[in-house]
């Protein structure tokens, strides 16, 4: 169990999941990518050379809030 404290209730021991990308050719997990976003020529983010972080997703048993946090990917 974790010590992982809500943001929004205050209930400690916070669940991990993962948030999912079910888009088109897509791995089947999300990324933060550092920088604002920037649409190529055919509407797609541009995400060449930019580091990519892995998103940790913990849930709140309490109050259902989501606490996010990146880890960067080696």
């Amino acid at each position: 169990m974790n010590h992982i404290k809500c943001t929004q209730c205050g209930e400690v021991g916070l669940e991990p999941g993962f948030i999912e990308d079910a888009g088109e050719h897509s791995k089947g997990y999300a990324r933060w990518i550092a920088g604002a976003l920037e649409k190529g020529v055919l509407g797609g983010a541009k995400r060449f050379g930019r580091q990519r972080w892995q998103i940790d997703s913990f849930r709140c048993p309490k109050c259902g809030h989501l606490e996010l946090f990146a880890t960067q990917q080696t």
